[in-house]
């Protein structure tokens, strides 16, 4: 086992493929609203941030409340319509996350999706005790704004040092960074890796798997110092 004792996880785009459903949801959220679409790429380059936020950032020019809520409505209904089939994980991530468990880290989420949201896609895996903590952004504050990764580091009794961020937009990383932890970005998700490693990330993978045997490496690392020292 490495040095790091807390992995905490986005969830959409990073450990369930949901990237699409996302932009179609917003896309449909528009229509319904009668204002025009963002691209497929502005739209991408929000997911992360909680709805409201998100919904602001792209379309600056909104400035009345209630064409906003039912932007928010609109886009909540759309995805759930979307997900009747839910999202998949990605490759490698059931036996990953399976594997960091029996390794003794301690596992969380860091999510801009909604409480009502996240416990629903959580029932749905039989996934409601899965994990030690979950936070989500309407119950603190917004990714990047580290609060929901110290209120994480707290719960699991972890410095941020001995803690890993793992996620697909600049708002985790740049999440991790102001809390003091150290991220990885994975390049399948929102953003690709070129946008994310201008926020000098740990780590930088194209496949989940890579997270699990760069890992298991640093515990090699670790295990090597501890007998040099010994011996």
């Amino acid at each position: 086992m490495s040095d790091y004792r807390l992995l905490v996880f986005d969830w959409d785009g990073t450990l369930v493929d949901s990237i699409g459903r996302i932009v179609e949801a917003m896309h449909r959220a528009a229509d319904v609203a009668g204002i025009p679409r963002c691209s497929d790429g502005a739209v991408r380059g929000i997911i992360g941030l909680e709805l409201g936020v998100a919904i602001r950032a792209l379309y600056p020019e909104l400035d009345e409340p209630l064409l906003i809520e039912t932007i928010r409505r609109a886009y909540s209904e759309q995805y759930l319509a979307l997900e009747t089939e839910p999202s998949p994980l990605f490759d490698g991530v059931q036996e990953s996350l399976e594997l960091f468990r029996k390794q003794g880290y301690r596992l969380a989420v860091a999510t801009g999706k909604g409480r009502h949201g996240l416990q629903r896609v959580l029932a749905d895996k039989g996934w409601q005790d899965y994990f030690d903590v979950t936070r989500c952004a309407d119950e603190t504050a917004s990714k990047p704004d580290p609060r929901m990764l110290h209120e994480i580091a707290r719960h699991c009794r972890v410095e941020p040092a001995q803690a890993l961020m793992v996620g697909d937009s600049i708002f985790d990383l740049l999440m991790a960074r102001n809390a003091g932890m150290d991220a990885v970005a994975v390049g399948y998700g929102a953003q690709p890796l070129r946008v994310l490693r201008e926020c000098a990330p740990r780590l930088a993978i194209n496949q989940f798997n890579e997270l699990r045997t760069w890992l298991d490496g640093l515990g090699a690392q670790c295990a090597l110092e501890v007998s040099d020292y010994v011996g």
